[in-house]
């Protein structure tokens, strides 16, 4: 299958819909995922367009992969996480549902399981604050 440019990372990517955006450089993004499996779930994503890992550029995956352990560093810090989790799905069979290659993000915590990504939204008070405690902790180092 080729990438559609219609689906919903796209259209943040290009401005189109709104994110709580926590980091961003020339060649990645990383935001607060609207369906959270937990506190503090941030999803990274490359700038270049590509449906998964499977098609995507292999040039990506450095910047890609720096951004995903900035994220995650900074996001085991702002929640006192016990640990971070660092996932990645490739087509339906996977559980990827968004076509644009995006890696997750969330930190976890000793005896808490993760909630399912159910298609409940989080409030966006809830997200905003989690982006900024986020930005915070990127901003320390």
């Amino acid at each position: 299958m080729s990438y559609d440019d219609t689906n919903i990372f796209a259209k943040i990517l290009r401005g189109e819909l709104p994110a709580h955006r926590v980091y961003e450089d020339e060649a990645t993004v990383a935001f607060m995922d609207l369906m959270p499996q937990g506190p503090g779930h941030t999803l990274v994503l490359p700038k270049a367009p590509s449906r998964n890992l499977l098609d995507a550029d292999p040039a990506i995956f450095g910047a890609l992969f720096a951004t995903v352990q900035k994220l995650a560093r900074a996001v085991k810090v702002a929640f006192n996480a016990d640990g971070v989790v660092v996932m990645q799905f490739n087509e339906p069979a996977s559980g990827q549902t968004v076509y644009h290659l995006h890696v997750h993000v969330i930190p976890r915590f000793e005896g808490v399981p993760l909630k399912p990504h159910s298609g409940e939204m989080e409030k966006p008070e809830v997200l905003a604050a989690n982006a900024e405690k986020i930005k915070a902790a990127l901003a320390r180092g």
